[in-house]
C-alpha cells in the first residue's frame, strides 16, 4: 500500500505540492480501473452504486480501487488545507473530505481482512487507516486520540522495517520521520513540556518543518515566544541599556540565540543557508516595525543626538542594534557560502568533472565585495560613530576580508598568466594580513570568528614561490613563441584548410570560420535594349484613309438642320 501510494504521489505533483494535479491522476486511474474491471457505477443515464466484497475479490486491482478513492479524497482536503489559509470557510470542506478519505480506508482495512490477502498488505492497511484517522483528529484538535492513532501508525512501520530488507525498509522509516513531529506536537498539547524542545530539534535538523505540522509548530513557536516576551522589558548592548516596547522585537530578540544556535549545529550548507534565510527576514520584520515607531516622531529622527547627553535616542539606538544584527549575518552567511566555494575549488583542483559549471575565484571575489560593504555600513550606525573600540574591530575585520578579496584577485590573474600583476597582489595580501597582526591586541576576542590570517600568510608565500616558477618556465617554453603551428594571422578557416594552425579559438564560442557579413563584390549589371530603328522608319500616307474636317459657318448650320451632308 505505502510503496503505490508514495509513488503515485512522487509522480503526479505531490512532489511540488501540487494536490490538485494528484487529485486529477486518482479520479482519472479510478475511472480506467472500473473500465478494466467492468466495476461501473450504472450508465449515463442513471446511477446505481457499487460496493467491493470479499467474495469479488479475486483481483488485488478491486482493492486498488478503495486506495485511490480514499487517495483522491485525502488530496482534495489538503489541497482545500493550502487554499484555507486566505478562505477560512473551506476548513469545513476539508474536513469532510478527511472523514471520506477515513471511510474508504477503513473500508480498505475490513477488506483486507480476508484471507486472500497477505500478512504484510494487512499490516500496511492497518498502518495506513491509523495515519488518515490521526490527521482527521489533529486537525479536530483531539490531541490525544490523535496521538494514539499516530503512535499505532508508528509502530507498525518499524515493524514493517525491521522484517524486511534495507531497501525497503527506506520507506518505512521515511512514514516515521514524517509522523514523528505530529507525535511530538500532540505530546506537547495534551501537556508534556519536553516535547517542546523535542520539536525545536526536528526544526533545527531539518532547517524548517513541512506538510501538516509546519504552520502549526510555528504559531507554537511564536506563542511561546510570545509569553516569554511579557517578561522581557530591555535589552543591553555595548554597554548601553535600551528599553524595549514593541512586541515583535521582543520575539526576535528571545528566539536570537535558538536560531544562531540552529545554524552552529546545521548538518550540511543548505540547511544553514535556509537558516540563514529566515533569521534575515525575522530581522528586517523587527527592523520594520522599528522603523514605524519612528516615522511619528520626524523631528526625534532628524535631531538624533540629544541636547543633555549627546546621545541618540533609545528607540533608534535600539534601530541601530537590530541593523547591527542584520548585518553582521549577513556576513556570516556570506564567509559561509565562501568556505563551501573554497573547499568546491580544492575539490576541482583535485579531480576536473565536467557537466555542471564549476567554481571560479571571480565568485568568490563577489561575495567578499559584499562582506566589506556590509562592513562601511556597520562603521556608519548612528550612536556608535564614537565608539572608538567599535570602529577598530571593524577595521581590523576590514583588513582581514580586504586580504582574502586581494588573495583570490591573484588567483584569478594567476588562472591567465599575468604573473606580475598577482605577485603584486600576493605582496598587498601580506601587507593586509601583518597590520592585521600588528593591530589586533586587545581585540584577539573578538576576531577568533574571522579566518586565521597566519594560515592566509603560509599559503601566500606557497602560492609565490609556485607562482615565479610558473613564470621562468612560461618565459622559457619555447613552444609559444617558435612553433609556426600557433600563430595566429586573422584568417578564417574556410581560408587556411591547406595550412596546419593549433587555434585554440576553433573549440570556444566565438569561432573564426568565415568572414560574416560577407564583403561586396563587383558583378556584370543586367543590359539595357534601347530602340533605334524607329527613328529611321519612314511610314505610308494615310491622308485619303482621314475623313476631311465638315466646314463651318452659316451654310453648314443651315445644311446640319435640314440634314444635308456634304
Amino acid at each position: 500500500v505505502l510503496q503505490i501510494v508514495k509513488e503515485s504521489q512522487q509522480q503526479h505533483g505531490l512532489r511540488h505540492g501540487d494536490f490538485q494535479r494528484y487529485r486529477g491522476y486518482c479520479s482519472r486511474r479510478l475511472r480506467r480501473l472500473r473500465k478494466t474491471l467492468n466495476f461501473k457505477m450504472g450508465n449515463r443515464h442513471k446511477f446505481t452504486g457499487k460496493k467491493v466484497t470479499e467474495e469479488i475479490l479475486s483481483d488485488n486491482r478491486y482493492l486498488l480501487l478503495i486506495l485511490m478513492d480514499a487517495e483522491r479524497a485525502w488530496s482534495y482536503a489538503m489541497q482545500l488545507k493550502q487554499e484555507a489559509n486566505t478562505e477560512p470557510r473551506k476548513r469545513f470542506h476539508l474536513l469532510s473530505r478527511l472523514r471520506k478519505a477515513v471511510k474508504h480506508a477503513e473500508e480498505l482495512e475490513r477488506l483486507c481482512e480476508s484471507n486472500r490477502v497477505d500478512a504484510k498488505t494487512k499490516l500496511e492497511a492497518q498502518a495506513y487507516m491509523a495515519y488518515l484517522t490521526g490527521m482527521l483528529r489533529f486537525e479536530h484538535q483531539e490531541w490525544k486520540a490523535a496521538m494514539e492513532a499516530f503512535n499505532k501508525c508508528k509502530t507498525i512501520y518499524e515493524k514493517l522495517a525491521n522484517a524486511f530488507t534495507e531497501e525497503q525498509a527506506v520507506l518505512y522509516n521515511q512514514r516515521v520521520e514524517e509522523i514523528s513531529p505530529n507525535i511530538r506536537y500532540c505530546a506537547y498539547n495534551i501537556g508534556d513540556q519536553s516535547a517542546m524542545n523535542e520539536l525545536m530539534q526536528m526544526r533545527l535538523r531539518s532547517g524548517g518543518t513541512e506538510g501538516l505540522l509546519a504552520e502549526k509548530l510555528e504559531a507554537l513557536i511564536t506563542q511561546t515566544r510570545a509569553k516569554q516576551a511579557a517578561t522581557m522589558s530591555e535589552v543591553e548592548w555595548r554597554g548601553r541599556t535600551v528599553p524595549v516596547k514593541i512586541d515583535k522585537v521582543r520575539i526576535f530578540l528571545l528566539g536570537l540565540a535558538d536560531n544562531e544556535a540552529a545554524i552552529a549545529q546545521a548538518e550540511n550548507e543548505e540547511t544553514k543557508e535556509r537558516l540563514f534565510e529566515s533569521l534575515l527576514s525575522e530581522c528586517r520584520d523587527a527592523i520594520q516595525a522599528v522603523r514605524e515607531e519612528l516615522k511619528p516622531d520626524q523631528k526625534q529622527r532628524e535631531h538624533t543626538l540629544e541636547n543633555d547627553s549627546g546621545k541618540v535616542s533609545n528607540i533608534q539606538y535600539l534601530h541601530s542594534y537590530l541593523t547591527y544584527i542584520k548585518l553582521s549575518t549577513a556576513i556570516r552567511r556570506n564567509e559561509s557560502m565562501a568556505k563551501a566555494l573554497q573547499k568546491a575549488l580544492l575539490q576541482q583542483q583535485r579531480s576536473d568533472e565536467d557537466g555542471k559549471r564549476s567554481p571560479r575565484p571571480q565568485d568568490l571575489i563577489r561575495l567578499y565585495d559584499i562582506i566589506l560593504q556590509n562592513l562601511v555600513e556597520l562603521t556608519q550606525l548612528p550612536g556608535l560613530e564614537e565608539d572608538k573600540n567599535f570602529q577598530k574591530e571593524i577595521g581590523l575585520k576590514t583588513l582581514v576580508y580586504k586580504a582574502y578579496r586581494c588573495f583570490f584577485i591573484a588567483q584569478s590573474y594567476v588562472l591567465v598568466k599575468k604573473w606580475s600583476e598577482a605577485l603584486v597582489l600576493y605582496e598587498r595580501v601580506l601587507k593586509y594580513a601583518r597590520e592585521v597582526q600588528s593591530g589586533a591586541g586587545a581585540h584577539r576576542n573578538s576576531l577568533k570568528e574571522l579566518p586565521d590570517v597566519q594560515d592566509l600568510i603560509t599559503q601566500v608565500n606557497a602560492e609565490k614561490y609556485s607562482l615565479q616558477a610558473a613564470a621562468i618556465l612560461d618565459a622559457n617554453d619555447p613552444h609559444e613563441t617558435e612553433s609556426p603551428s600557433q600563430v595566429k594571422d586573422g584568417k578564417p578557416l574556410s581560408e587556411r584548410f591547406e595550412t596546419f594552425c593549433l587555434d585554440p579559438s576553433l573549440v570556444s564560442k566565438q569561432v573564426n570560420l568565415v568572414h560574416f557579413p560577407p564583403g561586396f563584390q563587383p558583378i556584370p549589371c543586367k543590359p539595357l535594349f534601347f530602340d533605334l530603328a524607329l527613328n529611321h522608319v519612314a511610314f505610308p500616307p494615310l491622308e485619303d484613309k482621314v475623313e476631311q474636317k465638315a466646314k463651318s459657318g452659316l451654310t453648314g448650320y443651315i445644311k446640319g438642320i435640314f440634314g444635308f451632308k456634304s
